[in-house]
């Protein structure tokens, strides 16, 4: 199935949505102050267009930072708990329960522990996004086919080496299934992690917009964050399409 029939349905049902946002605004008379039409946000858009650009950047960095950093914590955890199954009972407990603490403790808590700058958001991403990919991994991990890793140990494979050649390929769905959970994250709890506490962003571009009663602008700047959210998992897309070929599955996963 191509592209565009796969992404028709949903470009479809956006343009119904908006078209009846467009008709309930302008008939039913409703303030602009309260609810701006779609129509009055791409004004915003397009006025604010080099403000918003500036701060889209800064967050878009944040994100971007915090998830690979997010990715290489959580695979180098993930490889640890998996040979060490002790480690892996004491610390998993641990990592659950951290995900209990609602963004909204966690973020004026980074600020005050580490400041203004760009390493309290960038730490609030890794917590975030950290903990769908480590369970993604583990999962794939426990997922990979029994009888193939035992025939690797019996034709005298290590334990490293049955992990590379039968473990890691079979991990590869549920790995890019968790990265597309957490890239889903990450920008969120970056607009969090500026709502606290930032310089630029977009948000404390929202913030400013709400403080001035600027509704147009406010969902200018959640149209912004939900255009750098789908660039993310587009990104991932490429990614797994680019790396298909070379870590597919092995063919015996296919069985």
């Amino acid at each position: 199935m191509s592209l565009v029939h796969r992404i028709a349905p949903a470009l479809f049902c956006a343009a119904l949505l908006l078209l009846g946002w467009e008709v309930y605004c302008t008939r039913a008379g409703v303030s602009p102050l309260v609810l701006p039409p779609p129509s009055g946000v791409l004004r915003a858009l397009q006025v604010e267009r080099a403000e918003i650009l500036r701060h889209a950047q800064s967050t878009l960095t944040v994100a971007a930072l915090g998830f690979i950093l997010s990715v290489s914590f959580a695979f180098l955890t993930s490889v640890a708990l998996y040979f060490t199954p002790l480690l892996r009972r004491g610390l998993m407990p641990l990592l659950v329960a951290s995900q209990t603490v609602p963004l909204v403790a966690l973020a004026p808590l980074m600020i005050l522990w580490f400041g203004f700058g760009l390493l309290p958001k960038v730490l609030l991403v890794i917590l975030v996004t950290f903990f769908p990919i480590l369970v993604s991994l583990l999962s794939g991990y426990r997922a990979a086919p029994r009888p193939f890793t035992e025939l690797l140990t019996a034709m005298g494979a290590g334990r490293l080496s049955v992990f590379r050649r039968g473990i890691l390929p079979a991990a590869r769905p549920s790995f890019f299934a968790g990265l597309r959970i957490s890239a889903t994250y990450a920008i969120v709890a970056t607009i969090f992690a500026e709502y606290a506490g930032a310089r630029s962003g977009i948000g404390i571009y929202i913030l400013t917009a709400k403080n001035t009663f600027r509704a147009d602008l406010v969902l200018a700047g959640v149209v912004v964050s939900a255009c750098l959210t789908l660039m993310l998992l587009g990104t991932l897309a490429g990614i797994d399409r680019l790396t298909a070929r070379r870590f597919r599955e092995a063919p015996h996963a296919a069985h």
